[in-house]
C-alpha cells in the first residue's frame, strides 16, 4: 500500500512539474514578444515620437521592454525551480510571479485614477501636442542643424501617409516653404510618390489628404500601443495566476529540499 500511494504520488509530482514547466515556457514567450514589441516602437518609432517633445507617449516602449525583461528573468528561475525540484527556489519564483501581479493591479488602478483626475485636461493637452508638432514642422523642418527633426518629419509623413500637422494646409506658413524659391507647396515627402520638387503640387492626386493630419495618425498608433500593454497585461496576469496555482501544489508534492 505504501508503495503504491508512493508511486502515485510520484506520478502527480511529474505531471505538475511538466504543467509548470509548460507554463513557463509560455511564460518567457510572452515576456519575449513583450521586449520585442518594446524595443522594435523604441527603434523604429521612437523618431518621430520625440516630435511631440513629450516623454508621456514613449514611456510605453519603456514599460513594455522593462515588463519584458522581468517577465523573462521570472520565466528563467521558474524553469530552473521546476527542473531541479527545488523548494527554495519555487518560493522565491512564487513571490516574485505574486510581486509582478500585484504591481500590475497597482499600475491599473494607478492609471484608471489617474485618467479620471486627467480626463477634464485631456482636451487641452491634445491641443497642445497638436501644436506643438505644428511650431516644429513649421518652423524647424529643413532648417540648419534640424536634420535629424527633417528625417523624422520624413518619415513620419510617409510612414503615416499624411501631409502635415493637422493638414496639408499646415505647411503654408513653414519657414522652409516660405524661403524656398522652387514654387514648393509641401515637402516632397507629402507625396504619394516621392521625387524631386513633387511638392509643387498639392492636388489629392499627388500627395496625402488625411483628415486630421499626422497628429491623428501618430495619436492612433501610440493608443494601438497602449492597447496592447493592456492586452499583454491582461494576458499575463492570467497567465499568473496559473503558474501561482501550479507552483503551489508543486511545492506540496515535492519532499524537503535537500539545498
Amino acid at each position: 500500500m505504501e508503495t503504491q500511494a508512493e508511486k502515485t504520488h510520484t506520478c502527480g509530482t511529474i505531471c505538475l512539474k511538466y504543467l509548470l514547466f509548460l507554463f513557463n515556457i509560455l511564460f518567457w514567450l510572452a515576456g519575449g514578444a513583450v521586449l520585442a514589441v518594446g524595443v522594435w516602437t523604441l527603434v523604429e518609432k521612437s523618431d518621430y515620437i520625440s516630435l511631440l517633445n513629450s516623454s508621456l507617449y514613449s514611456a510605453s516602449a519603456y514599460i513594455l521592454i522593462a515588463a519584458g525583461a522581468i517577465v523573462i528573468v521570472t520565466g528563467i528561475i521558474g524553469c530552473c525551480a521546476t527542473l531541479k525540484e527545488m523548494k527554495s527556489l519555487l518560493i522565491v519564483y512564487l513571490i516574485l510571479l505574486l510581486c509582478i501581479f500585484l504591481l500590475e493591479i497597482i499600475a491599473g488602478v494607478l492609471a484608471y485614477i489617474k485618467y479620471q483626475e486627467c480626463f477634464p485636461l485631456c482636451y487641452q493637452l491634445d491641443e497642445d501636442l497638436k501644436q506643438n508638432l505644428q511650431m516644429t514642422m513649421q518652423q524647424r523642418y529643413r532648417q540648419p542643424g534640424e536634420d535629424s527633426v527633417t528625417e523624422a518629419v520624413d518619415k513620419l509623413q510617409q510612414e503615416f501617409k499624411c501631409c502635415g500637422s493637422n493638414s496639408s494646409s499646415d505647411w503654408t506658413g513653414s519657414v522652409y516653404i516660405q524661403d524656398e524659391d522652387n514654387e514648393r507647396l509641401i515637402p516632397d515627402s507629402c507625396c504619394k510618390t516621392p521625387s524631386d520638387h513633387c511638392g509643387r503640387r498639392d492636388h489629392p492626386s499627388n500627395i496625402y489628404k488625411v483628415e486630421g493630419g499626422c497628429i491623428m495618425k501618430l495619436e492612433e498608433f501610440i493608443l494601438s500601443q497602449l492597447y496592447i500593454l493592456g492586452a499583454v497585461g491582461i494576458g499575463i496576469a492570467f497567465l499568473q495566476l496559473v503558474g501561482m496555482m501550479f507552483t503551489c501544489c508543486l511545492y506540496r508534492s515535492l519532499k524537503e529540499d535537500p539545498y
